[in-house]
């Protein structure tokens, strides 16, 4: 790419480029999300980590009464990403690929233009605050994980709606449905149920995605044209997306859990409540890939997602700075 530096725009530019490339990839992706919260949302019972670890029935751990409700309602087994997609579709027809997909829709907008609009201004921030001139990696990982700090907090309320309407026992009939239900239960305060997770998942991968893609951008061939620059951002905007899911999954998994409303009170006090302790819960109940669920839907649709996004922002912005030439 160019080692001119690029005009700088107004926030409401950022914001603007930043949702028009969330909402361009939302409506390709959505399906695979689905994909990832039905996986994700699959609780592997310590009786049958046992089992399959070979151990004798005398020494089998007991499931939980918690363990046991989900076994109960949770009536699919999904065993990858093709055996989802084609129980979903064969069972629930194939608009339910795109069930809730209205939440992440009105929260796509504020979501995209806030990761990307904040990570402008971030940087900006952090030059100033470490004499530094130029971008570096440091700076884009330390604004990365600002960003995705900030994005948080706006679209916690959102993500916990789409978590509860893509479960596979959804008894809600859209949005609003959830929304009446979590106040009546919880109040207010219910709708930021996964905050502290939710920061955690966006935090790393923003940290990852931009840090990756500073260092990709700098690896690259310099970019002569258009068609190169687009080129380069396809492939760091990629690479940036696939290490991001590599590094937050855990997070994002964890996050479901809490938000979801399988998520049962033991004891008191929720399954799963914070993030590390629910990391090491889920380690230990149902063994390390667990912690992975998913896994493969979320990179398949946030790598090359991860791509249209740097895509679409940037070639947005450079629209909006010839306008303002």
């Amino acid at each position: 790419m160019s080692n001119q530096p690029e005009k700088p725009l107004a926030f409401r530019y950022q914001f603007m480029a930043g949702a028009i490339a969330g909402i361009s990839e939302l409506t390709v992706m959505y399906p695979l999300d689905v994909v990832k919260t039905r996986m994700q949302l699959q609780i592997s019972p310590p009786i049958m980590a046992a089992a399959a670890a070979g151990t004798s029935s005398s020494s089998t751990i007991p499931l939980s009464s918690s363990s046991k409700a989900a076994a109960s309602t949770i009536s699919e087994n999904y065993t990858g990403v093709i055996d989802c997609l084609s129980k979903i579709v064969k069972k629930e027809g194939f608009s339910r690929l795109y069930k809730g997909i209205s939440s992440p829709m009105l929260m796509e907008a504020p979501k995209r233009a806030t990761k990307f609009a904040c990570n402008d201004e971030f940087q900006k921030l952090y030059k100033n605050l470490f004499g530094e001139t130029k971008l570096t990696q440091k700076i884009s990982i330390l604004s990365g994980a600002s960003a995705g700090i900030i994005e948080s907090i706006v679209i916690v309320p959102f993500e916990l709606v789409k978590i509860k309407l893509q479960d596979v026992n959804c008894k809600f009939n859209g949005p609003v449905d959830v929304l009446k239900d979590t106040v009546k239960k919880n109040g207010i305060k219910g709708l930021y149920n996964g905050l502290e997770s939710t920061i955690w998942r966006n935090g790393v991968w923003n940290a990852g995605y931009f840090g990756i893609i500073f260092q990709v951008r700098e690896l690259l061939p310099t970019a002569k044209n258009k068609n190169d620059k687009n080129k380069n951002d396809l492939i760091a905007g990629f690479i940036g997306g696939t290490v991001g899911v590599m590094v937050n999954t855990p997070f994002d998994v964890v996050k479901s859990r809490i938000q979801s409303d399988a998520n049962d009170m033991v004891n008191g006090v929720r399954k799963y409540n914070w993030t590390w302790p629910s990391v090491v819960k889920i380690y230990n109940q149902e063994g390390f890939r667990a912690l992975y669920k998913g896994f493969v839907p979320k990179v398949l649709r946030l790598g090359p997602g991860g791509a249209v996004l740097l895509v679409v922002f940037t070639n947005v912005m450079n629209f909006f700075r010839e306008l303002q030439a």
